[in-house]
């Protein structure tokens, strides 16, 4: 009886071994994908965005500047990213989820 349970305990945490590796590969894919996809980049301008992505799917409303050292945060969203500015400067580009629901990287298609 004891040797059955040992037996079905260790199967379980081989299963669940084998999710979180399979988990970690994913990952791991995720961001090479990440890495040769052309990304804007720091201290772009927003012509400079504009001229090498086109035009934005939409820009969202403006955030900030309610105070002189607010800077203002402006948003940018293309299918695939979002661009974040201040004032006219690219500060940061985040991939979009798949699904509102999607926790953590993007699955590679």
């Amino acid at each position: 009886m004891i040797r059955s349970i040992t037996l079905a305990v260790a199967i379980l945490i081989a299963g669940l071994a084998a999710d979180s590796a399979s988990a970690d590969v994913l990952l791991i894919q995720r961001v090479q994908a990440a890495s040769t996809t052309t990304l804007p980049v720091r201290g772009q301008t927003m012509a400079q965005v504009r001229a090498a992505f086109g035009s934005p799917q939409s820009e969202l409303q403006p955030r900030g500047g309610q105070q002189p050292n607010w800077p203002i945060i402006n948003r940018w969203v293309y299918p695939e990213f979002i661009v974040y500015f201040e004032n006219e400067r690219v500060i940061n580009t985040v991939l979009v989820r798949t699904r509102p629901d999607e926790r953590g990287p993007k699955p590679i298609e």
